[in-house]
């Protein structure tokens, strides 16, 4: 089955824009589209997992612990976790890659840093 994504609430916005400009076919619902302002991790998880759609966010600080203690009773898509230092250029090449090279379930109960590959970052 393809990749589908949900971003996070804090996911920039330029990211899911790029990433459906560049291949239209890539079923990615926007924070707003799921109504995720506001709502806990857990309960984003839970909306992803209902839909299967693999969570993209920034949230480095509280998604990874979120994350393990929800994949202890659910089964998860994934999540990636996006760093704030990679470009939006290649944070749209990455998911791009991703949705093109792989099926979602690749991906099932995996939380995984972008880059994949140690791509150049900004400073």
């Amino acid at each position: 089955m393809k990749v589908r994504l949900q971003a996070d609430a804090d996911l920039n916005e330029d990211i899911v824009n790029g990433v459906i400009r560049r291949e239209p076919q890539i079923d990615f619902q926007t924070a707003a589209e799921a109504n995720l302002r506001g709502v806990s991790d857990q309960d984003v998880l839970t909306l992803a997992r209902r839909e299967n759609r693999i969570l993209v966010t920034h949230d480095r600080r509280t998604m990874p612990r979120h994350f393990a203690s929800f994949i202890v009773g659910n089964t998860s898509p994934g999540v990636f976790i996006v760093t704030q230092k990679l470009s939006v250029s290649i944070a749209i090449e990455e998911l791009v890659l991703i949705w093109a090279a792989s099926d979602s379930e690749e991906w099932v109960n995996l939380i995984v840093d972008l880059p994949l590959l140690g791509a150049p970052t900004t400073h």
